[in-house]
């Protein structure tokens, strides 16, 4: 491995946090040392209290703060006489341990410490690294497991059991290294769990995590646990995708986001005998807070598969529960025989955290197969971690899910405008959002873990056809389509209109509302409250003289939005239709456009901005809440309905 220490950079940080800072986010850098939140850090320091006391303080990873990003104000201050005697305790419940590490913080605003402050507290060094380093821990999940971490480190290293993190492990090493030489040591590997690194000096302590596992790293390569894949693809088909994302929806009693793996890696592991190697346990036990202990393996009769899940997880619930309450039975992901993995999520950004432990797991039960065999910890085990109560409160610490959470919706037409604030707005409200236009910097503009732009012409079934492949494989169905793209053609009268301007606007106005229609369908039908939002256009009910090649064919979109409603009213699929009219914030009114517009109704640029009976502005965030209103619960038992939203056109009343 190589050290990304930079002695040029390093000189910019002069404090002992900020050292702390900077080594932490080297680490937190490489994925194959720690993932979302693993690991924790710290250093020790000393702070003037309001009594202008000097107090040695341990400044150690809060609860929820993620390595690679992580701030100066993500250290939660511990005072170390406390903690010092609270490793000199016989005995500490979890809840009290939490209480009094809070009680000793110097800043109560602060997060809370990591449930391993106690441990680095006794660690006799000023700056002490905790990874969860892929290889170490790949060698520590095989038979004889503890015999080759020797055999890599000699005595280097303090190897320590497994047991549970929190006090009891604080208490374990604690017993241990009463009679330790520490200066002898170079680290600490937790077996089944991960490393610890430590020195007085923040490089020497950071490049130490570098050495140990690159010395993993190269015992592997020896050993001949170098990965060997397949090139083969997976067969799995759109529908069959979708149909799991709704099974495992209706199982989890909400609407999940599902991500389809099908790189190389995982097509490969899928096609092992997965029944044994996958079905073991995570690669360390606090993993199983996210992916649960083992995944669903399904295959054709993916339904019984799914409900066997079920009924197996209640069956480990009954075998180790004490006084703990059934967290939700359905899987948090699944191997596909037919090739490839699926990852289940409240939200995209759930769902990517997982796939991303897995593709780590997948990569290193390979590994430790050709090293004598893949062993995790028994179940006993990984359900203490599972329903460990301070586990449980870092997935119970978030607010309440957002109202489209879970939702996926494609919008057309996203680039600018009107689309643009309907994409924005479902995807602020827990949606993830495909959005479409074939303008190509929709591709720059949704770029987040629950967003895609895609650039499409929506005037060709094809590329319709590739946009919905991407959605489901990205996030494993469609809820919500908003067909709003639309162009404005010239102003024409019938006796003087060119096929050419009567074609476009067919193509673009219609046509492609009804193409979108025949490609969306089929997985509407697998949606959760499936909806169809059309945005046509006020031209339908009040045509207006020399637009006749818009006016048709908004009626005609229209018309097809209420055929669709009829058509889908049987799988549950709403169809409503909203009619903007003069919403000004969009690309084509321009400052010159409004004045001149203005100007021919003999108007201020104000009053026609308001021509209409409330007297109101209609801009394109008013469209979007709309939409959001028609996909969401007001509109549950609305279908084929009309909605003008133009503050009141007299000629409409």
């Amino acid at each position: 491995m190589k050290s990304l220490w930079d002695d040029k950079e390093a000189l910019n940080y002069k404090m002992d946090l900020d050292l702390r800072v900077y080594t932490s986010r080297l680490l937190g850098r490489d994925t194959s040392l720690v993932l979302h939140g693993g690991g924790n850090t710290s250093v020790k320091s000393t702070a003037v209290n309001l009594f202008g006391e000097s107090e040695e303080i341990l400044y150690v990873k809060g609860s929820g703060w993620d390595l690679a990003t992580i701030e100066p104000e993500g250290f939660s201050p511990v005072k170390m006489d406390t903690l010092l005697k609270m490793a000199e305790l016989q005995e500490l419940s979890d809840t009290d341990m939490v209480k009094y590490q809070r009680l000793a913080m110097t800043n109560p605003s602060a997060p809370n410490p990591s449930v391993e402050a106690i441990l680095h507290a006794i660690i006799p060094f000023k700056f002490v690294d905790h990874t969860h380093a892929d290889a170490v821990v790949t060698i520590t999940n095989t038979h004889g497991g503890e015999e080759k971490i020797r055999d890599i480190y000699g005595d280097k290293v303090l190897i320590i059991p497994y047991i549970m993190p929190g006090f009891v492990l604080a208490k374990l090493v604690y017993e241990m290294t009463r009679d330790v030489d520490w200066s002898a040591l170079e680290g600490m590997v937790l077996m089944n769990h991960g490393l610890f690194t430590f020195s007085d000096n923040a490089k020497k302590s950071y490049e130490k995590t570098i050495e140990l596992v690159g010395m993993a790293k190269e015992y592997l390569e020896k050993k001949g646990a170098a990965l060997e894949l397949d090139s083969v693809a997976s067969s799995v088909e759109l529908l069959t995708l979708a149909k799991i994302r709704k099974e495992v929806s209706n199982l989890k009693g909400a609407a999940a986001i599902s991500i389809f793996n099908d790189s190389d890696l995982a097509v490969h592991f899928s096609k092992q005998d997965v029944e044994k190697i996958a079905t073991q346990g995570p690669l360390t036990p606090d993993h199983v807070i996210r992916t649960k202990r083992v995944p669903a393996i399904l295959g054709d009769d993916f339904s019984a598969d799914s409900a066997d899940y079920v009924k197996e997880y209640k069956e480990y619930f009954q075998a180790y529960k004490k006084d703990e309450t059934l967290l939700n039975p359905a899987p948090n992901f699944a191997i596909l025989k037919s090739g490839g993995t699926l990852c289940f999520g409240a939200n995209a950004k759930e769902a990517n955290i997982i796939k991303d432990i897995n593709e780590h797991t997948y990569e290193a039960i390979l590994r430790a197969q050709k090293l004598g065999g893949y062993k995790a910890l028994s179940a006993a085990e990984i359900f203490e971690v599972e329903y460990w109560s301070l586990e449980q409160a870092k997935l119970k610490g978030g607010a309440k899910l957002p109202e489209f959470s879970g939702k996926v919706a494609l919008v057309t037409g996203a680039a600018s405008g009107i689309g643009l604030a309907i994409a924005k707005m479902l995807n602020a409200r827990g949606a993830a959002v495909v959005a479409l236009d074939i303008n190509g910097e929709v591709e720059k503009i949704f770029l987040k873990a629950d967003t895609v732009g895609i650039k499409c012409d929506l005037t060709k079934s094809g590329e319709i056809e590739s946009a919905v492949a991407k959605t489901i494989k990205n996030f494993g169905g469609i809820d919500i389509v908003v067909s709003n793209a639309g162009i404005f053609t010239p102003s024409e009268n019938l006796d003087m209109l060119s096929d050419e301007n009567w074609q476009r606007s067919m193509d673009i106005n219609l046509t492609s509302h009804q193409k979108l229609l025949k490609q969306t369908a089929p997985f509407l039908k697998l949606g959760i409250d499936a909806t169809i939002i059309m945005v046509a256009s006020k031209n339908f009910p009040a045509p207006g003289k020399g637009a006749a090649a818009y006016s048709v064919a908004k009626a005609g979109q229209t018309q097809i939005a209420r055929i669709a409603a009829l058509e889908l009213g049987e799988y549950g699929v709403r169809v409503n239709t909203l009619h903007p009219h003069a919403v000004f914030d969009t690309a084509i009114w321009t400052d010159e456009v409004l004045e001149k517009r203005a100007k021919a109704y003999g108007m201020s640029v104000e009053e026609y901005k308001t021509n209409n009976v409330l007297k109101t502005e209609i801009n394109s965030s008013d469209v979007a809440e709309l939409v959001c209103a028609m996909a969401g619960v007001a509109f549950a038992k609305t279908t084929g309905a009309q909605v003008a939203i133009d503050g009141g056109s007299d000629r409409i009343i």
